[in-house]
């Protein structure tokens, strides 16, 4: 979830280059309204999140979309300190059409996006091998061990290659910020020591998203984000998007993305209508079910299928399916409720903090409607 904090020049190279959407200030797409009591929630809820938001309960809170049987019942925006990508911001008044770093929650958009390329035939399936996808790099295509690692151990962060982005941003040892800086990221990412078998121990790795985006490249003839602006953004109408871009002018596929609440609540809609919006199949709704098995049982609280958390399947209550990013980005998808939530928040490289935004859903959005 990209707990890290980048270093000044490191900043500087990212913010150089900004990839923008069709009309970054167009207006947000609407939609159909009801009211919290005719959708199940107290009349209240509004002015609880509120006051959470004033007495430190959810610090730094920007913005609470929340969605249910596919109608807009609550919203709310405030007023808070944020950063692009590391480059501080100062304090910005957030409403519905202000764009927000939703960080590692572009990782969910991009198994999406693989979804979507897979359907159309252009890029290989999961149990091809994932080095022969890159023959450019023959010594590493020529590796046997290498040549077990599959895209399914890819999009399932299973591919037993050395990564670590648990220690600081600043520390060299960073993998993220390591190949942020190489000279040629996808072999960086290729070429890391080999440490387990692929599918076995699963290591939370942000390359694993790079590769999956440069394979919808060279599959699409396109940059991985014309591709979603022809294939996802476009057909779901969000008409203002930015994607970062690193120093070597790749689009950031493990967090670079900048959407607004409502559009991420768009997309959540869209998978909670079995990858359909408005009569339109966008993602094959067979990827969105292997999507959400559970591949990896991470611990006790969560589990993980293609770059997206889960609920684990022994947990009491209604499947969670949820997109996370540093800072306090959540998309949370309820199916068995019909609900949508959407959190935003500037709580960046603090992970307390952060983790109000997850129980700002679980621990007062849900058990709330539960209780109706």
């Amino acid at each position: 979830m990209r707990w890290l904090r980048m270093t000044a020049g490191l900043v500087a190279a990212l913010a150089i280059a900004v990839g923008l959407g069709a009309c970054q200030r167009a207006p947000v797409a609407d939609w159909p309204r009801a009211n919290l009591e005719e959708t199940g929630f107290p009349a209240s809820l509004g002015e609880e999140i509120d006051a959470g938001q004033r007495d430190g309960q959810f610090p730094n809170l920007h913005g609470v979309v929340i969605v249910r049987g596919g109608k807009l019942v609550l919203e709310r925006y405030y007023r808070g300190e944020d950063e692009i990508m590391g480059n501080p911001q100062g304090p910005v008044s957030f409403d519905p059409n202000a764009l927000h770093d939703v960080r590692s929650v572009t990782k969910s958009v991009v198994s999406l996006l693989y979804g979507i390329a897979r359907g159309d035939g252009i890029v290989p399936p999961l149990d091809a091998a994932l080095v022969a996808q890159f023959p450019e790099y023959e010594d590493l295509a020529a590796d046997p061990q290498r040549q077990r690692i599959t895209i399914g151990n890819t999009l399932t962060m299973q591919v037993g290659l050395e990564w670590d982005e648990r220690i600081s941003y600043l520390d060299p040892r960073n993998s993220e910020h390591a190949m942020e800086l190489a000279e040629d990221r996808y072999r960086f990412i290729l070429e890391r020591p080999i440490v387990a078998a692929p599918g076995g121990q699963w290591v939370y790795n942000g390359g694993t998203t790079a590769i999956l985006g440069r394979l919808i490249e060279k599959g699409s003839g396109q940059t991985l984000r014309d591709f979603a602006e022809q294939r996802l953004f476009q057909p779901l109408d969000i008409t203002a998007h930015q994607w970062i871009r690193g120093r070597d002018g790749a689009y950031i596929a493990a967090s670079g993305l900048r959407l607004r609440p409502r559009d991420l609540a768009r997309i959540g809609q869209m998978v909670l209508n079995g990858g359909r919006w408005e009569g339109q199949q966008i993602v094959p709704e067979d990827w969105l079910t292997k999507s959400y098995e559970e591949h990896v049982i991470v611990n006790e609280r969560i589990s993980y299928g293609f770059q997206w958390w889960l609920s684990p399947t022994k947990k009491p209550g209604p499947q969670q399916i949820a997109g996370m990013g540093n800072g306090g980005q959540r998309l949370f998808i309820v199916p068995d409720l019909d609900l949508v939530a959407v959190v935003t928040a500037g709580n960046y490289n603090k992970r307390q903090e952060a983790r109000a935004s997850s129980a700002l859903v679980r621990e007062l959005i849900l058990p709330k409607l539960r209780n109706e």
